[in-house]
């Protein structure tokens, strides 16, 4: 498979002609249409003025999306969440599309390979009251099984993080195999699930290769904001060298967009420029910036549960029909 494209052609504006006030939950869903643009005001322009929008509208680029192949997919299949740079919505989307694709009764797997632990306690585990964690799979060689909760949301279970991960960087460092503790683990557990979801560390360190190594394929998630695309590249150049050194099966499924904020000139500019360099790998679905995504962490639950009307779990609902695409439940 040819290599991911890179991303020195992409641009970013400096410059934005409106504010980031939080949005209200009333705001539309921008999942199927599109808004123009309005024209920057007279004057003097700033050092790095707004591109003028593109011929083509935003509304036929993202009606391209998610068309990478008419087939459906093949199960059981693992997806590292992962982008080196941090607040992208890796967690949330971890969480959240793996409640969606639970909802959609297929049995899904959420591995919590961030040290922080953000997806264990959005799911409503504590840290204190699990006896196993990814950290004893790793470097203990515990089953994976025996390491597995469950959480409120049928289908669904969570393989916890605790502290003691974070020091598992430096103690992998002399470990023989390194790169793939994790995926001998799930080797152990192959077909007991449809989707196995890795929320991979904000960074490429020993974790985010071994979540890469252990996969059939990434989701980036990127923010629709200005650093959106600084690192991306970096980032796609280490799933190119784990394809090629750990794993000739990776490839990188999909780019979702979260954090929309419908109102800034910015948010459809990032969307623009990205949609216009990958194409079909980015999701149709845009994952809107909400309160309500926001609080459902706080609660322990994901948005689908804690507020399953709201537009962010319309939207991740919408991003796990894509993700899933036609497949069909075959975990027991």
């Amino acid at each position: 498979m040819a290599a991911e494209p890179g991303i020195d052609e992409v641009s970013v504006p400096e410059q934005v002609g409106s504010g980031t006030e939080e949005i209200n939950e009333t705001d539309d869903i921008r999942v199927e249409q599109d808004k123009d643009v309005s024209p920057e005001p007279p004057g003097k322009p700033g050092p790095n003025p707004l591109p003028a929008p593109a011929p083509e509208a935003l509304a036929a680029l993202r009606a391209r999306g998610g068309e990478q192949s008419g087939d459906a997919i093949e199960l059981p299949l693992v997806i590292s969440i992962a982008n080196q740079k941090g607040g992208v919505g890796k967690t949330t989307t971890a969480v959240n599309l793996g409640a969606a694709l639970a909802e959609l009764d297929f049995r899904v797997l959420v591995i919590d390979l961030d040290p922080q632990g953000n997806a264990t306690t959005g799911m409503g585990i504590s840290h204190r009251n699990v006896e196993g964690s990814i950290y004893d799979v790793i470097m203990n060689d515990a089953p994976i099984d025996d390491c597995t909760e469950p959480t409120s949301v049928k289908n669904l279970f969570v393989v916890p993080a605790t502290i003691d991960l974070a020091g598992a960087e430096i103690e992998l460092v002399p470990a023989f195999s390194r790169e793939l503790k994790l995926r001998r683990a799930l080797a152990a557990i192959h077909g007991s699930y449809d989707f196995t979801l890795i929320d991979c560390p904000p960074s490429l360190g020993l974790l985010t290769v071994n979540g890469l190594a252990a996969s059939d394929d990434v989701i980036v998630p990127i923010q629709c904001e200005y650093y959106a695309l600084e690192g991306l590249g970096q980032l796609l150049r280490n799933v190119a060298l784990v394809k090629s050194n750990l794993n000739p099966a990776l490839d990188v499924r999909g780019i979702v967009l979260t954090m929309y904020d419908a109102r800034t000139k910015l948010a459809e500019q990032v969307e623009r420029e990205v949609r216009a360099h990958f194409g079909a790998k980015v999701y149709r679905t845009v994952v809107p910036r909400t309160v309500r995504i926001s609080e459902a962490p706080s609660f322990g639950q994901p948005v689908t549960v804690f507020d399953s009307t709201s537009r962010g779990a319309l939207a991740y609902r919408e991003l796990a029909k894509e993700v899933s695409r036609g497949a069909t439940r075959r975990a027991g």
